[in-house]
């Protein structure tokens, strides 16, 4: 089982410098987080093409909840969290998950 820690953006005033700033100095400083197994993002889109409740959602992935609190506590995770301030002018919803796979 691993714990993921999705991080759901709200639609950004400017989604192109949303999308720069992220790729560019967000998803480097972010990567920096120790005891991170795997780390995703991508643009929100709904099935039935209504509007998204989120523009993009990170995934942040760890091994487990022990990874996860040594992770909190980390400067590398201070420095991403206060970051999010500086490109996340659409808010932001976080929240963690146990998952588990299902398909073998």
């Amino acid at each position: 089982m691993t714990i993921r820690v999705a991080v759901c953006y709200g639609q950004p005033n400017d989604p192109a410098a949303f999308d720069e700033y992220y790729e560019q100095v967000h998803i480097p400083l972010a990567s920096k987080v120790p005891g991170l197994t795997e780390y995703t993002w991508g643009k929100v889109a709904t099935l039935d093409g209504s509007e998204p409740p989120y523009y993009a959602v990170a995934n942040l992935y760890f091994a487990d909840q022990e990874a996860l609190m040594a992770a909190a506590g980390s400067e590398e995770m201070a420095a991403a969290g206060a970051d999010v301030a500086n490109f996340a002018t659409g808010g932001v919803t976080m929240f963690t998950q146990e998952e588990s796979s299902v398909l073998r």
